[in-house]
């Protein structure tokens, strides 16, 4: 077997706690070169995991001829460049969600990933894998009938005015990527289809932030709750509450039918079918459970040709362009129609 030999570019949380040692279980593969933010940091990341190679510059690492693959963990301002010129050095590429700053610089991506035979992948929505399989089985078997309404609650955080700016909070490092917005679109999208138009109302309490870098307050230019009314193509009304303040608020997805309905929450998935009077847990025997498998199936399409289906450069865009519509509705302050031109 021929060794897979992958670069990590950037090493947040969940490259060292996801990506670089699910990489490092599979046969085969190796972890050979990082570049982070810092050499400095980079040193610290190879020791930590017994990389040999490190890079001060991203750029010679994504040339380098001792490496296949390239896997991005930067924060999304850098998911575009990274991505391009991976794919232009002939490597394969898997990026971090979310995936580009705005719509402009996925589009780039997906037609750079179309004019390659390199494998483009990004990191999905990793909520509720467990149970998807056979709830869209239901979905397709007509359990739930066709969808009425959809609530979204992504609900976390906690008010603290002088805590410091995080990355999230800066529209220059994450774009038009507002909290945990995409991920759950990503995931709405799975069973109920797409949107035809949308409304969004945003709210942002502390504007500024202590930079701890710079030392200086800077703007918190990202909102801190949002609400957005979406029209799917279905004839569904999906309802989306985000927020980074709701310290006591719980998150989850509800699907409502005209026969059924099912609930996606930290416990797992309930279901109510026709009849029914209250939600049930839907019992998903372990050998037919889906999971965090990102680095295999990325592992797999490059050497097997297997599909990417968690997540493709096309459901990309797709989440992409919710995002941007949900921003130009927030600048604009009206109800934005999709497909964006």
């Amino acid at each position: 077997m021929t060794v897979l030999r992958i670069g990590v570019v950037g090493a947040g949380a969940n490259t060292r706690g996801r990506h670089i040692p699910g990489f490092q279980e599979i046969e085969g593969v190796e972890v050979v070169a990082v570049a982070n933010r810092t050499r400095e940091s980079a040193q610290k990341v190879a020791d930590e995991f017994g990389i040999s190679g490190v890079f001060e510059d991203w750029r010679e690492l994504v040339r380098s001829d001792d490496v296949d693959a390239v896997c991005v963990g930067t924060w999304p301002y850098r998911h575009c460049s990274i991505t391009l010129e991976s794919l232009k050095a002939g490597k394969h590429i898997l990026t971090e969600a979310r995936m580009a700053m705005n719509l402009a610089e996925a589009r780039q991506m997906l037609a750079a990933s179309q004019q390659s035979d390199r494998v483009s992948m990004i990191v999905p929505a990793p909520m509720y894998l467990e149970t998807e399989a056979a709830l869209l089985a239901m979905v397709a078997d007509g359990y739930f009938g066709d969808f009425l309404e959809i609530h979204v609650d992504a609900l976390s955080g906690d008010y603290d005015p002088e805590a410091l700016l995080h990355w999230r909070q800066r529209r220059d490092l994450s774009g038009n990527n507002i909290m945990a917005m995409g991920i759950y679109n990503e995931t709405v999208r799975r069973y109920a289809g797409h949107e035809k138009a949308i409304s969004a109302h945003a709210t942002s309490f502390a504007t500024q932030r202590m930079d701890s870098e710079s030392n200086q307050r800077l703007p918190a230019d990202v909102p801190e709750s949002l609400g957005i009314l979406a029209e799917m193509e279905s004839g569904a009304t999906a309802v989306y509450h985000i927020s980074s303040v709701a310290r006591m608020g719980e998150s989850g997805i509800e699907m409502h039918g005209t026969r059924g309905a099912f609930k996606l929450d930290d416990n797992g998935a309930w279901i109510a079918g026709e009849g029914d009077s209250a939600y049930r847990k839907l019992e998903v025997p372990l050998e037919e459970q889906g999971g965090w498998r990102v680095e295999a199936e990325f592992v797999d399409a490059i050497r097997d040709g297997t599909t990417v289906t968690h997540t493709n450069f096309d459901d990309g865009v797709k989440y992409m362009e919710f995002t941007e519509a949900v921003n130009v509705s927030l600048a604009e302050g009206r109800r934005v129609e999709l497909p964006l031109g």
